[in-house]
Order: structure tokens, then sequence, then C-alpha cells
């Protein structure tokens, strides 16, 4: 009996530092309240989309995961200043994947299969490029610490090393052409600023 106590506690506390470490990783994301606002709104407005700013902790309107995710109506990005600006991005670019068909019934569930869902993923990250504040190394840390879940285990060797699927579908949809445009005007106005 006192040997499974010990057990039993050994894993209760493993646990306690897993929780306690992605707390900890989470707490390290980029926040909407402090990343470059004018250029994440160009960004999403480069998509056809706007951004709806949400008071804190007020519910965020169509966030599918809740909390303070990011919510998707039709074309308006709803954050809150707590908002991951992963989490924005990965919304974003749920809309910039989804047909018009889509688009005009959109509300919370952004829908897609798996394949679609990769190409969001890849799109975010060469979306990020676009944020002054983000980048790919910033977003592969803070998908990672989000607890985003790729085979190869890690947001940076999915991108670099498995993502030839979500390039392909980005590419065949023309979406490759419009993230290196919009990564481009980003790029330029924040040296203008």
């Amino acid at each position: 009996m006192g040997g499974s106590q010990v057990t039993s506690d050994l894993v209760t506390e493993q646990a306690t530092e897993q929780a306690n470490a992605l707390n900890n990783a989470q707490a390290s994301v980029l926040r909407f309240s402090d990343c470059d606002q004018t250029a994440l709104i160009e960004l999403i407005r480069g998509l056809g989309m706007r951004i709806s700013r949400v008071a804190d902790n007020n519910k965020i309107p169509g966030s599918f995961w809740g909390d303070e995710e990011a919510g998707l109506i039709e074309n308006v990005l709803y954050l809150r200043p707590d908002t991951p600006v992963h989490s924005a991005l990965h919304e974003a670019c749920h809309y910039a994947c989804m047909d018009d068909k889509r688009r005009a019934s959109l509300h919370t569930n952004a829908g897609g299969d798996a394949d679609e869902e990769n190409a969001v993923c890849y799109l975010q990250i060469l979306l990020a490029d676009a944020l002054p504040d983000m980048g790919r190394e910033k977003i592969f840390k803070d998908m990672d610490a989000w607890g985003y879940s790729f085979r190869l285990g890690s947001t940076q060797a999915w991108f670099e090393n498995d993502a030839e699927d979500a390039r392909l579908w980005l590419h065949d949809k023309g979406l490759l052409n419009v993230a290196e445009k919009l990564t481009h005007l980003n790029r330029i106005s924040s040296l203008q600023v």
C-alpha cells in the first residue's frame, strides 16, 4: 500500500509540473494587446476581413474554443486584448482558405477538412512574417506552447520537413501568392512608419 501511494504522489507531482510548465509557456505567447495592432489590422484587412475588439473579460463572439481564442463570424474577426496573435492568424487563415459559399454562412465553426486545416496552419506561419513583432520563430514557439500537435513533434519541424501537402494545397488555391503579396506590403508599410 505504501508503494502505491508513493507512485500516486509522484504521478500527481509530475502532472502538476507539466500543467505549470504549459501555463508558463502559454503565458509567453504574443497577445493582441501587446502586438503591433496596426500591422495586424492591415494584414487582416488584406484578407478581406475586419477586426472587432471585445472588451476584457467579455465572451468572444464566434470563438470555437472559447476562453481567449479568436472568434469568427462572416468576415469579422473578434479579438480581446488577451487573444493570442497566433489564434487571430489561424482564424483569419480559415477565412482565407474557404470559398464564398462557406464564408457567407460562417459563424464560429470554420469547418473544412484535414488538408485545409494543415493549409491554415502553414498560411498562418507565412503571414506571421508580415507582423514585425511575430515572425516565424515566434509563431513556431507560440504554436508549440499553445499545444498545436504535429507528427514530427514541433511546429517548425512540421513546417520545414512535412508540410509539402499544405504548401501544394495553398498553391493550388492561389493563396501562396496572396501570402507573399500581403507579407511584402506589410513589410513596406512598417518600414515607412
